[in-house]
């Protein structure tokens, strides 16, 4: 049947012709066992043309999906916790950001350190200098360039009071990360806090057990806080690393190590005089949220596999 909307007439197709195309929509294309990674727009259309879903036209079965923003062609990477004890460790550098810890409000005199590494950082000598932007035009950088090695970038961000204390090293590791807890705890107010909470990843530098009891044999008042695997994303050093990488290493221009070391600095120290506080505002609740969205996510997963 078709209705007229002035000179324009719409086919108008049964409701359960709809629903059943959105739903082959939201599957993927080997559940049709075909050869497709994911459904474009027109592949869709030849499917349920060929399984005689409905007879509608491809524009019509894009209105469909665009009434419910399904896109099928779109994709995003993304990992699921593997992690039992994901919330509970998630959580606990939550609370550390909001000044709580097991319950309680932390004093003056306990801090929140967030520490992580940077690594493989290139030095690009690039074959021709750097063109400055110019009217009509953005600055130019020569495509071609010569490798001068590499070097880690390591960082510790207090974040409550918005201190930065970073070193360049040769590569990461144990040692070079603990000369940053020593570039840290070695002075006030760290030195003699009550307590100094470092929040960091799984890394090789400061993973497991042995990496916590190394910090408390060291500094007695030094607390470890891991993650969970794959959470770098609640690290707030990452935050730091992010800015680092759009405002001093983009373009990368640097003929020599020593050059992109000193530029490392030069940058830090910049940064110390205007940095504030980031506003965190991803809280607990929306850690459950989140939680709850992948396990929504993953029960299709799970029941496939039953």
């Amino acid at each position: 049947m078709r209705i007229k909307r002035g000179r324009v007439a719409r086919a108008v197709f049964p409701p359960h012709e709809v629903a059943e195309v959105k739903a082959v929509a939201c599957e993927l294309p080997r559940r049709h066992d075909l050869a497709l990674s994911r459904f474009s727009r027109v592949e869709l259309h030849r499917l349920v043309i060929e399984r005689g879903v409905t007879e509608a036209s491809a524009s019509t079965i894009w209105r469909w999906l665009h009434e419910d923003a399904i896109k099928p062609w779109q994709v995003r990477s993304w990992i699921f916790p593997r992690d039992p004890d994901f919330a509970e460790k998630a959580g606990r550098a939550l609370d550390l950001y909001a000044r709580v810890f097991e319950g309680r409000r932390l004093r003056p005199d306990e801090y929140v350190i967030c520490a992580d590494e940077k690594t493989q950082l290139q030095a690009l000598g690039r074959h021709h200098d750097t063109v400055a932007p110019g009217p009509g035009r953005p600055g130019l950088v020569e495509f071609d360039y010569l490798r001068g090695g590499t070097l880690a970038y390591l960082a510790a961000w207090d974040v409550h009071h918005a201190n930065l204390f970073d070193r360049v090293e040769q590569t990461t590791g144990i040692v070079p990360f603990a000369r940053l807890i020593d570039q840290v705890m070695q002075v006030e107010p760290y030195r003699s806090a009550r307590t100094v909470f470092w929040i960091v990843d799984n890394g090789s530098s400061h993973a497991g057990k042995t990496s916590i009891q190394r910090m408390s044999d060291a500094y007695p008042n030094a607390r470890l806080i891991h993650l969970p695997v794959h959470a770098s994303w609640l690290n707030q050093a990452e935050i730091l690393f992010s800015i680092i990488q759009r405002k001093a290493l983009t373009p990368n221009d640097f003929a020599t190590l020593p050059e992109l070391a000193r530029h490392l600095m030069d940058f830090a120290q910049h940064y110390r005089n205007v940095a504030r506080p980031f506003e965190w505002t991803f809280t607990r609740t929306d850690l459950d949220r989140v939680l709850d969205k992948i396990t929504d996510r993953d029960q299709p997963a799970l029941a496939l596999a039953a």
